[in-house]
Parts: structure tokens; C-alpha cells; sequence
């Protein structure tokens, strides 16, 4: 399955290998593909599990941006590292238990920045939501990139 999904994602890297290394569009491509998956969670979560309510649970009340934040992120964790270890960073020396932690650490980081941002233009500038996490999102990708390549995936 691996290989396959390799193999398919590699079939397109000749229109782009001049301008990205193969880590990076691949890095890309998977980031893409998990950006989608993210977004759509938030999108679904949002519009039809959530239905704009409050989530009151016992130790907390989540307003429903935030909560549809939580759904996506927990599928995007997942997905995430497993497109990271297995097709993006293969080349890393670094034991899976080691990768984990540092992929939590800087998912954490990454969603704690996430967070702060989509607050701040949903509830302070009262933008759209999914357009507020649309816009956290490419911020997102962007300090993800370097530090999954530099800290979670480091090849030494």
C-alpha cells in the first residue's frame, strides 16, 4: 500500500522537480492531502455535528469553531504522522517512539498557535469561521514544514 501510494505521488514530482526537492513535494503532497482531510473535518464538524451550538461538556463549554478545531485536529494528528514517517521523512534515523514525541510536541505547539489565531479573527475581527481557519491554516503549514523537517524528522 505504501509503495503504491508512493508510486503515485512520485508519477507527478517530474512537473515540479525543478522548483522542489522531493522531500518538500512530497512533504507538499502530503500536506495537501491532509490540509483537505482537515479542513473538511472542520467544515463537517462545524456545519452539521456541532450546528453552530456550544459544546458544554463537564469541565469545559466549547464554543463550536473551537470544537470543530478539536475534531479536525485529532483526525489531522494522525494522518499527519503517519504521511510524515512512512512517505515524507523515510529518510529519518530517528527511533518512531522519538518521531511521535516530537510530532505531538510541534502538533501541539502548531495547534496552540492555530487556536490563539482562529479566536482572534472569529471572535475579535468576526470573521467567518471555516475563512478564519482557512487563513490559520496556510500560517500553519508553513512553521509546520520547518519544524517536522528540522525537530520531528531531523535525519541526525
Amino acid at each position: 500500500m505504501k509503495l503504491l501510494f508512493i508510486s503515485i505521488l512520485d508519477f507527478f514530482y517530474p512537473i515540479f522537480k525543478k522548483v522542489l526537492s522531493l522531500e518538500t513535494y512530497r512533504y507538499a503532497a502530503c500536506g495537501g492531502i491532509n490540509t483537505i482531510v482537515g479542513l473538511g473535518a472542520y467544515f463537517f464538524s462545524y456545519q452539521f455535528l456541532f450546528v453552530g451550538e456550544l459544546v458544554d461538556l463537564p469541565f469545559y463549554t466549547f464554543k463550536p469553531h473551537v470544537a470543530a478545531l478539536i475534531v479536525s485536529a485529532l483526525l489531522s494528528f494522525c494522518l499527519g504522522f503517519i504521511l510524515n514517517k512512512f512517505i515524507v521523512f523515510t529518510g529519518s534515523a530517528l527511533r518512531g517512539r522519538i518521531q511521535l514525541i516530537r510530532y505531538l510536541l510541534t502538533f501541539l505547539f502548531n495547534l496552540f498557535l492555530n487556536y490563539i489565531m482562529l479566536k482572534w479573527l472569529v471572535e475579535y475581527l468576526q470573521w467567518d469561521a471555516f475563512l478564519g481557519q482557512l487563513t490559520t491554516t496556510s500560517v500553519v503549514i508553513c512553521i509546520g514544514f520547518l519544524s517536522q523537517k528540522y525537530f520531528s524528522f531531523r535525519n541526525s
